[in-house]
């Protein structure tokens, strides 16, 4: 059946409400797809100004609730989810869609005025200009293993959802999950990227990614910077489908590469040290990984535990590396040849790679070592940095040593979300 005149403005302000959700909340875990089902919807349905007697928003909508239909296995007790069924129900409703019909696929967004992503004359505020700018590397892989923007190299275990970055420009953060159940061995599985509304370049964009879903897209279906006149100072380029992603932002002279290697992702980062420190509030510079390392009570002396299994015998406090799962994990001298294979020089990053094989006895680990290595390569500024020998612990009474893992994103922040969610969801249907 047909819809009524206002359903494309109805479906854009459903977005925003269910964008500020996933935004907000604590990262979830599971494999849930609903983030590709809000995509999709939003790309099928952006800037649309069908007539009142057009099908096409009710198949729209029908072709949402089938992706939501096809994840609900996975996506039990999330939120954006939850909010996403009821927020389809109410919009059918509204304007008066069958439950039975057509589907269609979602089509590329078409800004109004042309399609921006082929601009090419950015105002000049929107390209980084600085005299001889001091670009700085910040890396984290593996269980997890970080490289800081000062080159300090620490193992973590940060479990659950820690801040990378947080500055004036953007936001980052990621979740660590145990690798297998009662694992001490934890890997990345989601990563949220904010970039803030900046002047006449972006509007704000998220890009999240996780286990098993790398997007080579934001979250709501665009690949660059949105509407304005300098929206292509903000670009994704996927390099290997489901694999490899870059997200340029000229405007601050940053680069981004976000990988998946096996089941958990990889992050590495190139910008100008100007914009790592721009902060309005100086106190709050040690809020974040990146910059000053893991809290010393998440550390991890990997050296020693590597040390510990070339002898024979238990690490620091009489304690081998945890199993992967019996039968599952490997040998040290299958270890160490694995990842001599890909990392000849014995540098922090052939370490960091025996150790992860020995505490997961997952062999994707040795590739996510080796394209961490490739992503300083590329993106560190002094090459004669480009391998690291001694891990570096954060001395004590540092503003990083405190054991609680600060939240970017409060919980109750999301918990006012979850009073004000039927409120929105009236004002969408309104």
């Amino acid at each position: 059946m047909g819809m009524g005149r206002g359903a494309a403005r109805s479906a854009l302000g459903f977005w925003p409400a269910l964008t500020l959700l996933l935004c907000s909340l604590p990262a979830a875990t599971s494999p849930c797809k609903i983030l590709k089902c809000n995509s999709e919807f939003w790309s099928a349905t952006a800037g649309s100004q069908a007539a009142a007697d057009s099908p096409e928003f009710c198949a729209a909508l029908r072709t949402y609730a089938l992706c939501t239909r096809r994840t609900a296995r996975t996506c039990r007790g999330d939120l954006a989810f939850h909010s996403a069924v009821h927020g389809i129900e109410d919009l059918m409703g509204q304007h008066n869609c069958s439950r039975e019909g057509p589907t269609a696929p979602p089509r590329p967004r078409t800004p109004p005025g042309g399609d921006s992503q082929e601009r090419n004359d950015s105002p000049e505020t929107c390209h980084y200009r600085q005299a001889a700018p001091n670009y700085t590397h910040c890396g984290l892989f593996g269980d997890p293993h970080l490289r800081t923007f000062t080159d300090r190299f620490q193992t973590c275990m940060v479990r659950g959802a820690w801040p990378l970055i947080d500055n004036d420009y953007l936001n980052v953060q990621v979740t660590n999950t145990p690798v297998l159940p009662g694992s001490a061995a934890t890997a990345t599985s989601k990563l949220t990227i904010i970039f803030k509304n900046f002047q006449e370049c972006v509007e704000q964009k998220v890009y999240q990614a996780e286990m098993d879903e790398l997007p080579a897209a934001f979250a709501d279906g665009s690949k660059n910077g949105g509407d304005k006149h300098g929206a292509n100072s903000l670009k994704i380029t996927e390099k290997v489908s489901g694999q490899h992603v870059e997200i340029q932002a000229k405007y601050i002279g940053t680069t981004i590469v976000v990988r998946q290697v096996g089941r958990y992702l990889t992050f590495a980062v190139r910008m100008p040290e100007e914009v790592v420190h721009a902060v309005e509030d100086g106190d709050s510079q040690g809020l974040y990984l990146c910059l000053r390392g893991c809290p010393l009570s998440q550390q991890i002396d990997f050296q020693a535990v590597h040390a510990a299994a070339a002898q024979g015998t238990r690490g620091p406090h009489g304690a081998s590396p945890p199993p992967a799962a019996p039968g599952d994990t490997f040998p040290y001298e299958t270890a160490v040849a694995k990842c001599k294979e890909k990392l000849p020089v014995e540098d922090l990053y052939y370490q960091a790679c025996v150790f992860d094989l020995l505490t997961t006895g997952d062999v994707n680990f040795t590739l996510a070592a080796y394209y961490a290595l490739e992503d300083v390569r590329s993106l560190h500024s002094n090459k004669d940095k480009l391998h690291l020998y001694e891990r570096t612990r954060e001395p004590p009474g540092r503003a990083s040593a405190s054991g609680a893992p600060p939240a970017p994103w409060s919980l109750l922040g999301g918990l006012l979300l979850l009073r004000l969610l039927p409120t929105l969801l009236e004002a969408v249907a309104a």
